[in-house]
């Protein structure tokens, strides 16, 4: 039996990020995509979806009411698992009877929608209240509505999210020291926990990373997984392999969601390795699941015009690997430039700039006009640092000039100076530059 089929394991995506939630339609496509990946779980978290975070008291109209109930039929239609979560941390009244018998009417309205199963969310909230522990306050809340919930429905599932969601958080003391040692004594032992590993975006998850956090909650986590989320940068998607994750891993977790990119037309790679990586973790080779993910994806690049270059496809992708990483295509590109700048004149290299920057104008001539746009920003940044690269290659003078980039206009702008007055640094800190 592979994972995706034991009914104890959640493998699929959470959409909880930051940003314009997706629209009906391209949650339907979603399923559909978890579907042909083999995947089984959908977690209903958009932080910018009132519904979801700010009003988390107040019930659907009957509009949005319907939308919703008709989404979960779909979900359950395509075999998925549907799981509706709430955040009410922002401004939850610790303690509150009131607070609590409104959560109740959520659910029984959620309920009446046909969702089986939810989360509770504590996450990017005040760390402090004023009386009281905020992990007791948190785990009360939460076992109270499982309770509830397990009176109404038997096999009710429910997961939690803790204020300190990753290790360095947990580190750090966010919420307040010794929170998720509390969650593991108070929580109730039937409730999920989600963890996104060391890191918020994490580079790695290791079993023993996880075996240590397992001991601290008294139960393996439930991964919400934001290797591919974009909504800290939306500069950059990512659309590499699932990777950085051990082979043994899934047998040490309760499951795996991934918080993917913001918009949804960039994420047919995401599903679909994670897809590949679930089904046989200890045969999952990365690039090579990277390949027939984008090989799949790849009728969705259909133009107007004559067909785009499959290699410049594979170049293009491995621009928008990973957060910690590029492509080695890309990679390979970078270093083949730099060197360049240097070494002028460059026939080779100047060729292969020109066609990822052709390929990046003629984005303009897809078919999927809903991809495009996803792309459209992201490209047009590539092209216009192609264009200035193949400029100075092209010249001999020691500075080129270009109309395209010009002060203020090219690289200009309030956020860009404040980000100028502190440069990393090697150990992760930040100071002023030298």
């Amino acid at each position: 039996m592979s994972l995706p089929d034991s009914p104890e394991f959640l493998a699929g995506v959470i959409e909880g990020f930051y940003g314009p939630p997706w629209s009906h339609a391209e949650r339907l496509q979603a399923f559909a995509w978890l579907r042909a990946a083999g995947l089984n779980t959908y977690v209903y978290a958009p932080k910018d979806d009132l519904h979801h975070r700010a009003h988390w008291r107040e019930p659907y109209n009957a509009e949005d009411g319907g939308r919703l109930a008709a989404l979960v039929h779909e979900a359950r239609r395509h075999g998925l698992r549907f799981v509706y979560a709430l955040s009410p941390g922002l401004d939850l009244r610790p303690g509150d009877p009131a607070d609590l018998a409104l959560l109740r009417r959520r659910g029984e309205q959620l309920l009446a929608f046909g969702i089986e199963h939810f989360a509770l969310l504590f996450d990017d909230i005040p760390e402090r209240f004023d009386t009281g522990s905020i992990a007791s306050v948190h785990c009360s809340t939460t076992n109270h509505f499982f309770l509830w919930l397990r009176e109404q429905l038997p096999t009710v599932r429910l997961a939690f999210c803790p204020t300190p969601y990753c290790g360095r958080m947990a580190e750090r003391g966010v919420g307040e020291p010794g929170y998720l040692e509390a969650v593991g004594r108070e929580l109730l032992p039937e409730i999920d926990v989600f963890w996104t590993g060391p890191e918020i975006i994490s580079r790695e998850l290791t079993v023993a990373h996880v075996h240590k956090v397992a001991g601290k909650l008294r139960r393996q986590p439930l991964i919400w997984d934001n290797l591919f989320a974009n909504d800290y940068d939306g500069r950059r998607f990512f659309c590499g392999p699932y990777t950085g994750r051990s082979s043994a891993l899934p047998g040490a977790v309760r499951g795996l969601l991934l918080n993917p990119n913001t918009e949804f037309p960039l994420n047919f790679v995401a599903l679909h390795t994670l897809g590949a990586y679930v089904r046989d973790p200890a045969a999952y080779e990365p690039r090579a699941a990277y390949l027939a993910a984008l090989r799949a994806w790849w009728p969705h690049f259909a133009t107007v015009g004559a067909p785009l270059a499959w290699e410049d496809f594979v170049l293009f992708g491995d621009c928008y690997y990973l957060p910690y990483e590029d492509g080695p295509e890309a990679a390979a590109l970078f270093e083949r430039v730099r060197a360049a700048l240097t070494a002028k004149p460059a026939p080779a290299v100047r060729a292969q700039i020109g066609r990822l920057r052709d390929f990046c104008a003629r984005l303009t001539e897809l078919k999927d006009r809903p991809l495009f746009y996803a792309l459209s920003r992201r490209a047009w940044e590539l092209r216009e640092e192609l264009d200035l690269l193949d400029r100075y290659l092209a010249s001999s003078a020691r500075l080129v000039a270009s109309d395209f980039h010009l002060p203020g206009t090219y690289r200009g702008g309030f956020v860009p100076r404040l980000q100028r007055l502190l440069a990393p640094q090697p150990d992760g800190g930040f100071a002023p530059p030298p």
